[in-house]
C-alpha cells in the first residue's frame, strides 16, 4: 500500500465537516445538533493530523499533533456539558425539538 496524498486527507475532512455542518443546519433535534458539533470537531482533528504529516520535518509537526489533544479534550467536555444540559432541558418541556426552546422565558 502506498503513502495517502495530503489532498485526500484534506477532501476527507472538508466532507466530514460538511455532513456536521449539514446536519447543525437542518436538524431541530437537540441530540443531532450536538453530533454535528462533533462530527465537525473531529474533521478539524484529521485536517490538523493531516497537515502535520504533510509538514513532518518542521515545527508545524508539533503542533498538528498537539491541537488535536486539546480539541479532544474540549470534546468530550463539551459532550459532557451538553448531555447534562440536554437531559435537564427536556425534563423540563419533555421534548427534544430545538424549536421550542427559542423562548426560554416561559
Amino acid at each position: 500500500m502506498g503513502e495517502v496524498d495530503p489532498i485526500h486527507v484534506q477532501v476527507l475532512a472538508a466532507l466530514i465537516f460538511v455532513i456536521g455542518l449539514s446536519v447543525v443546519v437542518s436538524r431541530r433535534n437537540l441530540f443531532f445538533l450536538l453530533m454535528g458539533v462533533e462530527l465537525m470537531l473531529n474533521a478539524v482533528n484529521l485536517s490538523f493530523i493531516g497537515f502535520s504529516r504533510t509538514f513532518a520535518d518542521s515545527v508545524a509537526s508539533i503542533d498538528g499533533q498537539i491541537v488535536p489533544l486539546f480539541i479532544i479534550a474540549l470534546a468530550a467536555a463539551e459532550a459532557c456539558i451538553g448531555l447534562a444540559m440536554i437531559m435537564m432541558l427536556v425534563r423540563g418541556r419533555h421534548t427534544v425539538d430545538a424549536d421550542a426552546y427559542a423562548s426560554m422565558k416561559e
